[in-house]
């Protein structure tokens, strides 16, 4: 057997371990939920999770610290990934057992702080979409979004390629730290969602290619998300500290009818499409939420590439590759 089926078989042992755990819920009214069976599907070790489906675990070190994916708009069997901040400026293709493809690097442009990823379509061609806008400090007065044609897999793919083009980006009112972003359907705006405050906001700005590389772009408010659950009183006495993260977004995607997903550090949320693809008006209703097995540091989601199913993993190794039925 080769080595990354080896390593696979180990990560799967120990992942199945943790999330075998019992974990408690308001929908089970304090009783305790666990993943209901493991099995074996094309020794590709699948695991049955209440309609969810561990395809793989990431175990390669070049990939240690995922921040974002995005599934291809060339193969459903191809998902991109970025790394977080420190790290090397490069796309990484996954398949679904989490085996690296293909490891492209972008010319001219440094890994500040990246920590979402998004696939779009413009005039029939795949793109894809690095949000560069980390601010764990709240001190950028500038952030990028970098823009690159989707790669080809394969042997005469380039190891380096240049990007389409940056977007210089500013917030309205001041630095903020965000960590999720998307593109509209329509391929015209990027969305960004604010992290730190409750409730989060969400942003919108051109995707168009910049007439001047000297222009800084204003992100304007689109809508508050007040959906998502903030921290509950036993949640907060349980983790005084750390549960004030949960209901901070870390991720989000949006579906091709207009469909929202949200990840948090607790869960992820899916905000059903609007009639006319109002997205503001997605966004007012109450979401459903998707309960997650464990993911540590969950900081990555996104639709597969024909929307029926969500992908999600992990920023810490073994990084689990889950795939959840999206709702319609």
């Amino acid at each position: 057997m080769k080595r990354h089926g080896l390593l696979l078989i180990a990560a799967l042992a120990v992942y199945c371990c943790v999330t075998g755990v019992a974990r408690a819920d308001a929908s089970t009214q304090g009783k305790t939920t666990a993943p209901s069976r493991a099995i074996a599907q094309n020794a590709g070790l699948t695991l049955a999770l209440q309609g969810q489906r561990l395809t793989g675990l990431i175990t390669d070190p070049r990939v240690a610290e995922i921040s974002g994916i995005a599934a291809s708009a060339r193969s459903d069997e191809v998902l991109w990934a970025i790394n977080d901040s420190g790290n090397a400026p490069e796309l990484y293709a996954l398949t679904p057992s989490g085996r690296v493809l293909q490891q492209v690097r972008i010319a001219g442009v440094a890994n500040t702080d990246w920590e979402d990823l998004a696939a779009f379509t413009r005039d029939g061609k795949p793109y894809l979409l690095i949000a560069d806008i980390g601010d764990n400090g709240g001190v950028r007065a500038e952030l990028q979004l970098i823009v690159v044609a989707e790669p080809m897999i394969g042997e005469d793919t380039p190891s380096t390629v240049e990007p389409a083009y940056v977007l210089r980006v500013q917030w309205p009112d001041g630095p903020r730290d965000s960590e999720a972003v998307a593109v509209n359907p329509q391929g015209t705006e990027a969305l960004l969602m604010s992290k730190r405050r409750a409730p989060a906001q969400l942003f919108a700005v051109s995707l168009a290619p910049p007439t001047d590389r000297e222009q800084v772009r204003t992100a304007r408010l689109l809508t508050a998300v007040s959906g998502i659950p903030q921290p509950s009183g036993n949640e907060l006495r349980r983790a005084p500290r750390s549960g004030l993260w949960l209901a901070q977004p870390t991720a989000m995607d949006i579906r091709a009818d207009g469909s929202v997903v949200i990840l948090t550090y607790r869960d992820a949320y899916f905000f059903a499409a609007r009639p006319g693809g109002d997205l503001a008006a997605a966004l007012a209703r109450a979401p459903q939420r998707l309960h997650l097995p464990p993911l540590p540091q969950g900081e990555a989601i996104a639709f597969a590439r024909d929307g029926q199913s969500i992908w999600a993993t992990s920023e810490r190794l073994p990084a689990p590759l889950l795939r959840t039925t999206a709702p319609r």
